[in-house]
């Protein structure tokens, strides 16, 4: 899901605020899974906010990084529930950098701890 994701979200014409929200989906669909790789779950109370702040647990994400996932975070919500528009094109591209960098880390990180759940060609 966060290639698929990641290229969806290089898709021409789409909004900006469409490209950030999947870049951003990207982003957690990877936080997420390395929670699971860890042996863990998020709760369904405030799952994203969650599945975000345990980068810093799992991969050992940088507080700067996690920080920027959290403005994005807010920033999709207030595009995809409270106002069209409200997304640059350049946020959507720091988005998608964004998303890429994590999906790189956690490829890293797993197959360092966890090698067995890398697929062959990452």
């Amino acid at each position: 899901m966060v290639d698929r994701d990641l290229a969806d979200a290089q898709t021409p014409r789409l909004s900006a605020d469409w490209r950030l929200n999947i870049a951003y989906n990207a982003a957690l669909q990877a936080a997420t899974a390395a929670l699971a790789a860890a042996g863990c779950r998020a709760s369904r109370e405030a799952h994203h906010f969650r599945v975000l702040q345990s980068l810093r647990f799992t991969i050992r994400l940088e507080e700067n990084a996690i920080r920027e996932l959290e403005q994005f975070r807010k920033k999709r919500n207030i595009g995809g529930y409270e106002r069209a528009g409200a997304v640059s094109d350049q946020e959507a591209a720091e988005m998608l950098l964004l998303a890429q960098k994590l999906r790189r880390a956690v490829v890293n990180w797993l197959k360092s701890a966890y090698p067995q759940l890398v697929p062959s060609g990452d």
